[in-house]
């Protein structure tokens, strides 16, 4: 279905991630001047939301609680993160499916020390994790995802399975209460049981950056593919956060109260 720069539908479709003048209509392809670059990203997009499509099929993916999902207006999706992060094509296909609109997600940091990644990110829907990126794309409408647990629940070890590594995330809260929008929990069970750990598994990791939490382990699959397991993403009701300006003992125990949702919400998955 074609989309409006809102992600609502109506008006030629555009990449997300991507800002786009308001003078443009909300359509970065429709200059009668052809940009080569832009013709990459197209090529880019497509083939990823190909890509994303055959993950969801193979995994069985499905989605439960979709009618949480607003079809338009901001909104901050918070939930756990498996191994490699390999589940989010299949999750953001699955919600974009649900509601015609492109999720654009908050992605490490760190990844944008990376050239290639710095480069590409952006085209697939991937906005490095900044407060300034995060409350932009949200006043823009957009539906904003967001893994407190970054890189510590990506590049996780076997015993860090379903575990949510959120004891420093305090930003996904600041941000929903300067941005005055909802907190909408998920989780994905099936995440962590695409591929598994090889024995004496710390001795298996490449470091990715300085940081302890950028060294990535090297698990194992099928051959070249993930095991086949089902994934399963269950989407709860929002949360309102804080006012703005509320204490600290406020924001922690929303963080918690989240946190908890995400847990609950696995429960839900696993026996959906």
């Amino acid at each position: 279905m074609p989309l409006r720069a809102d992600g609502t539908g109506g008006a030629p479709a555009r990449l997300p991630g991507t800002r786009v003048p308001a003078r443009e209509g909300g359509c970065i392809f429709c200059s009668t001047v052809e940009n080569p670059l832009t013709r990459v990203r197209q090529t880019v997009f497509r083939f990823a939301e190909r890509g994303a499509a055959l993950s969801a099929r193979y995994h069985r993916a499905r989605l439960v609680g979709a009618e949480h999902l607003p079809r338009q207006g901001p909104l901050l999706l918070v939930g756990n993160h498996g191994v490699w992060g390999y589940e989010t094509p299949a999750f953001f296909h699955l919600v974009h499916q649900a509601t015609g609109r492109y999720p654009l997600g908050l992605a490490e940091r760190g990844f944008f020390k990376i050239p290639l990644v710095r480069t590409v990110l952006p085209w697939l829907g991937g906005v490095e994790g900044t407060r300034e990126n995060a409350l932009r794309s949200l006043q823009e409408g957009q539906l904003v995802v967001c893994y407190p647990g970054g890189a510590r629940e990506t590049f996780k070890r076997s015993q860090g399975r379903y575990r949510l590594r959120w004891e420093r995330a305090l930003g996904f809260v600041r941000l929903a209460m300067q941005a005055g929008v909802p907190v909408v929990p998920f989780a994905g069970f099936g995440v962590d049981d695409t591929f598994f750990w090889p024995p004496d598994e710390d001795r298996w990791c490449v470091r990715l950056a300085a940081e302890d939490k950028y060294r990535m382990p090297l698990v194992m699959g099928l051959g070249p593919l993930p095991l086949p397991v089902q994934l399963t993403f269950a989407v709860g009701e929002p949360h309102e956060p804080p006012p703005s300006g509320a204490s600290e003992s406020r924001v922690r125990a929303f963080r918690d109260r989240v946190a908890a949702s995400v847990r609950r919400l696995l429960l839900r998955a696993c026996h959906a």
